[in-house]
């Protein structure tokens, strides 16, 4: 019978626990960085890599601007930055893509393995701008632009779907 009256009197010390919680409303705000990284890709001494972002988002009802900022990386197959990061701020409807040609690669030789790196700031709370980032990178023939390779880049680090341009594997 004790053990009862304990057990059922914490219910209740619990219960009024979680309901206090739940009443109360917190506004939190801030800053922080969201990175994805692509697939690793083969680049050739004959192509370029490209990285784009879209910015899909439009003004908020407030009438806050869309705006996205952050910066892409390319990395090397041992993980070291290629160079330095290239900084983005892309409004709503814009694009903008970063190109790492294979001459900057610093590779020795006629093929490498590359991925890259978008890092995204993300604010929150009342007053941040709408931000919907989209991302792709591309593997294209420097001198005639052709695409060879194309992956869509999600959330998750990746896109679902690697598609080949028409005409190769």
């Amino acid at each position: 019978m004790i053990f009862g009256r304990s057990f059922n009197t914490l219910l209740a010390v619990f219960a009024l626990a979680a309901a206090s919680a739940a009443a109360q409303t917190t506004t939190t705000s801030g800053t922080f960085a969201r990175e994805t990284n692509t697939p690793p890709v083969g680049l050739a001494s004959s192509e370029t890599a490209q990285i784009n972002v879209s910015n899909l988002a439009s003004a908020s009802s407030s009438g806050t601007a869309a705006s996205c900022t952050g910066s892409v990386s390319f990395l090397n197959a041992s993980g070291t930055v290629i160079g330095s990061a290239t900084s983005f701020t892309v409004t709503g409807g814009q694009t903008s893509s970063v190109a790492l040609p294979f001459n900057k690669v610093g590779a020795s030789g006629i093929r490498t393995e590359i991925r890259g790196v978008i890092s995204l700031t993300v604010t929150t709370g009342t007053g941040a701008a709408p931000c919907l980032l989209v991302s792709s990178l591309e593997t294209y023939d420097s001198s005639t632009g052709a695409t060879h390779a194309y992956f869509p880049i999600g959330d998750s680090g990746y896109g679902p779907v690697a598609a080949a341009a028409p005409g190769h594997p």
